[in-house]
């Protein structure tokens, strides 16, 4: 059987818009002589609908798109994902289901059973659980179709769940099983798709289509990467990272497919995300043009650099705001950088502007040192500019904290956390200098001294951030523990950090949850991103 697998980008709630690039995959897959279409989870109102889901217009705009859809399917099989209601008053009001239209009609339905309800996913707050596991017959084959999650959980392995759907459909003897996907991105993501597959592959012995959804929905972003695997655990399709692609394939010749190995490495993936999230973000929300403050530190240069590659030179302005404190080195280097990549910028000195306002406070502050208030002020003198240029002239601005400063509360709240989407909200320092490395492999982009000079928010003399924190090669492999692995004090002093460094770093991240619960949205690139995956007290004391 030729199958097509369409791998597409979405927008959540926008049906026309959706429901018109499914029936265009369609007639193309018909041209190339596709017997059945598979698309991705929810593809009809885009994933993840959330609280949209909750709106009875929505779930009828979801299927009078789907009644869209089977009108054109005379003469060949659509795989769709749709919410659909209950059709019982027990439980939940809504399945998370694929439908397989053909004829004008739909022939079979499968609704999820498995409902991840754990970091960025909550769909059992939505959903029902499937109960009852039948393969789709279609054209003489036997389909066992799965959704996203479905697929996670081999063997049961899960204690939340009493019923492996694979385990019950195996019994009906289906020929390949078929998986519709929505998967977001996260640079562990890609090894650990390809093991799970392997081990569904291997348990059940039949190939397996695995469809996955690209683009970005505000933070989420899916990175594609459909596979086909064989009977045999090999790899014989892969389709494309964070674009949109349909490729038609051969079942009967699956067996004997050669194996395809390659993939990208880890930071060109990082890399592709973020200018996927960038993309999608201003595209979907109707924005045009971006700024961002210059510093002509590593941050907002790779932020530029970034967004260039996202919206195009011509949509991206950067505001260079020197004080008394900034180096001459770092206006150079900034200016150095848009000129490398032919962006606009302007210069407005800030130090008139802070004096005012320090002036407008002395007689409140008298004769009180310099501290971080004075500093602490100089950032939100940038960000009151910065804001003011977005208001008069359209821009959204793009905010450059990074995520090693995020965890420990080294920014200024309405200040240089101000913006409207958190780039690198979810990279860590030092992942922004391997994708400065990645980004100069083959001709020098960002200056080298923007790269080789020793951070500094530049807010007092001689200042560097190492000043404040631990060197970031050792703060962010503790932040790495802690956050991503949740290891505890008591891991992380055994794994031979100090015990005061701990104390004082656990203490830091804790204690400044107030100031991410202000933030921007952050684009998530690693498996536990600060946002709605990591849902901590404001006021909690635990370290651990």
């Amino acid at each position: 059987m030729k199958i097509a697998l369409a791998q597409l980008n979405y927008h959540i709630g926008n049906f026309a818009a959706n429901t018109t690039k499914i029936i265009s995959a369609i007639k193309e897959a018909e041209k190339k002589q596709a017997e059945l279409i598979v698309f991705s989870e929810l593809c009809i109102c885009g994933y993840p609908p959330r609280d949209f889901l909750e709106f009875n217009d929505f779930i009828e705009q979801s299927h009078e798109s789907l009644l869209e859809i089977a009108k054109h399917t005379q003469h060949i099989g659509v795989l769709v994902g749709c919410p659909r209601k209950n059709p019982v008053v027990e439980g939940k009001d809504l399945f998370n289901s694929a439908f397989l239209l053909f004829e004008g009609a739909v022939t079979h339905i499968t609704d999820k059973t498995l409902l991840p309800n754990y970091d960025v996913f909550d769909e059992y707050r939505y959903f029902e659980p499937n109960c009852v596991f039948e393969v789709a017959e279609f054209k003489g084959k036997k389909l066992a179709i799965t959704i996203c999650e479905d697929i996670w959980n081999v063997s049961n392995d899960n204690p939340l769940y009493t019923i492996c759907p694979m385990d019950e459909l195996i019994l009906q003897q289906p020929d390949l099983m078929i998986n519709l996907s929505a998967s977001p991105f996260s640079y562990i993501q890609n090894v650990e798709r390809r093991r799970v597959i392997k081990a569904n592959v291997a348990q059940y012995g039949i190939p397996l289509l695995y469809v996955n959804e690209a683009g970005a929905q505000t933070d989420l972003i899916f990175d594609g990467g459909s596979i086909v695997m064989n009977e045999k655990g090999l790899v014989v399709e892969q389709l494309s990272f964070f674009e949109e692609e349909m490729r038609v394939i051969e079942t009967d010749t699956l067996s004997s497919a050669p194996e395809i190995s390659a993939t990208p490495s880890e930071i060109a993936l990082i890399h592709d995300a973020l200018v996927t999230g960038i993309r999608d973000y201003f595209e979907k929300l109707g924005f045009k043009k971006a700024l961002l403050g210059l510093s002509g530190g590593m941050d907002s240069a790779l932020v530029l650099y970034l967004a260039d590659r996202a919206l195009g030179k011509e949509n991206v302005m950067s505001l260079l705001l020197p004080s008394a404190f900034s180096s001459e080195h770092s206006i150079a280097d900034s200016k150095q950088l848009c000129q490398n990549l032919g962006t606009n910028y302007e210069t407005i000195p800030i130090e008139n502007t802070f004096l005012s306002f320090r002036d407008t406070l002395q007689p409140y502050f008298k004769e009180l040192p310099f501290s971080v208030a004075e500093e602490n002020l100089q950032a939100r003198t940038r960000g009151v500019l910065l804001m003011a240029f977005c208001n008069k002239f359209g821009y959204i601005l793009l905010n450059t904290t990074n995520k090693s400063e995020a965890a420990v509360g080294y920014g200024t709240l309405y200040g240089d956390m101000c913006g409207g989407l958190a780039v690198l909200g979810d990279v860590y320092k030092t992942q922004v200098y391997q994708l400065a490395h990645y980004i100069n492999r083959n001709e020098e982009i960002i200056p080298q001294n923007i790269i080789s000079k020793p951070p500094s928010a530049e807010l007092r003399p001689n200042q560097k951030d190492s000043d404040s924190l631990p060197e970031y090669e050792v703060l962010d492999k503790i932040l790495f523990q802690y956050i991503e692995r949740k290891q505890g004090p008591k891991e992380l002093i055994a794994m031979g950090f100090e015990k005061p460094l701990v104390d004082r770093v656990l203490k830091l991240v804790n204690s400044n949850e107030w100031k991410r619960y202000q933030a921007p949205p952050i684009l998530r690139i690693s498996p536990k991103a600060f946002g709605i995956g990591r849902r901590m007290p404001i006021e909690g004391k635990y370290l651990g």
